[in-house]
């Protein structure tokens, strides 16, 4: 099967070169209930043939065993992949719900070698702090990265959930490529302070969850469809009432949807695209996917343009969504800005 290949963007002021839309690999091992890998790993190839070439994984996603699912696929295509991943929140395995989060330079310096390790490379392309802990001067933290990208470790910086300060500051002290954080319909607080910083930078944004974690989609309607271990069951927008409120937000997508022939995740997807244009600077966002049908579907996505009227129509939604993105609200930016 052939697909349409993506236009590229560029990751920062010298960042790489990217396909537009980029592949969220976190629930091919974690998070979302039980996975095909057969397929999952077919959806890595279409994915590629299709243009995609930023693949989003993390230390966290599995306890590790996500970077080394990927691995294979990376080592196989490494002159075509944009390898993505990150480390800060520490798990437990013999405790399911441990959170830490760790930015001291000697935890950096540890949790890259474990990465290589696993994904089984020299040199990771894009590494990302996956959450800021404020107790943590930022010298130290950013310092130990820039030390990895001295040793040949690591080529590019990113951050993810840092406020529009922080990334001025860890700016000053390395270039960011790359702040990636949650961007949809429904989620738009970075727009306050955070994409103004990066716009001015140059920072791209690599937009996580654009699909709401699939409720944008249309995929489910409350967390008790799910499967039990699944982690959306605790995230407070898809619990009781709120999931009905929020359930009635997704009319004007469903509108639009039915009107252009395209469905509700593309047209979430291609709000957020043009997000690049309404503010001026690189955004890439990746949906995540097990499914070559999905991917198939969110990368037609990429270049379907919204008219001003349905951008209108979308434009009240966030504030009107009930319920924090998180049960614990440290793995975010709010009450640091």
């Amino acid at each position: 099967m052939t697909h349409p290949v993506l236009p590229t963007a560029e990751l920062g002021t010298a960042g790489p070169l990217v396909g537009i839309q980029g592949l969220g690999c976190m629930g091919m091992s974690d998070f979302y209930g039980p996975t095909d890998s057969d397929e999952a790993l077919a959806t890595l190839d279409a994915a590629l043939e299709a243009g995609v070439t930023l693949f989003d994984t993390a230390d966290a996603y599995g306890y590790g065993r996500n970077e080394e699912f990927i691995g294979p696929f990376v080592r196989a295509n490494r002159d075509k992949v944009v390898l993505a991943t990150k480390f800060a929140i520490e798990r437990k395995e013999d405790d399911p719900t441990h959170r830490g989060i760790r930015n001291d330079p000697a935890y950096v310096r540890a949790a890259v070698d474990a990465s290589l390790r696993r994904l089984g490379v020299d040199e990771i392309d894009l590494y990302y702090m996956h959450r800021r802990d404020p107790a943590v001067p930022l010298a130290e933290s950013v310092g130990a990265m820039a030390e990895l990208v001295a040793a040949g470790k690591v080529r590019h910086l990113g951050l993810s959930e840092v406020t529009g300060a922080e990334l001025r500051e860890a700016h000053a002290i390395h270039p960011i490529a790359a702040l990636q954080s949650e961007w949809s319909v429904f989620a738009r607080d970075i727009e306050r302070a955070v994409v103004p910083a990066a716009a001015e930078l140059g920072v791209a944004l690599v937009s996580y969850s654009p699909l709401g974690r699939g409720f944008l989609a249309g995929s489910f309607q409350a967390a008790e469809q799910l499967s039990a271990d699944d982690a959306r069951r605790t995230q407070p927008r898809f619990i009781g009432e709120n999931a009905v409120a929020n359930g009635e937000l997704l009319a004007p997508l469903r509108e639009i949807a039915a009107d252009r022939g395209v469905t509700m995740a593309q047209v979430a997807l291609a709000w957020v695209q043009q997000r690049s244009e309404v503010h001026g600077l690189t955004v890439v966002p990746i949906p995540g996917t097990r499914k070559r049908v999905r991917l198939a579907e969110n990368t037609a996505a990429a270049t379907l343009r919204l008219t001003a009227e349905e951008l209108a129509l979308l434009e009240p939604v966030s504030a009107q969504v009930a319920g924090g993105r998180y049960p614990d609200m440290n793995f975010t930016f709010v009450g640091r800005e």
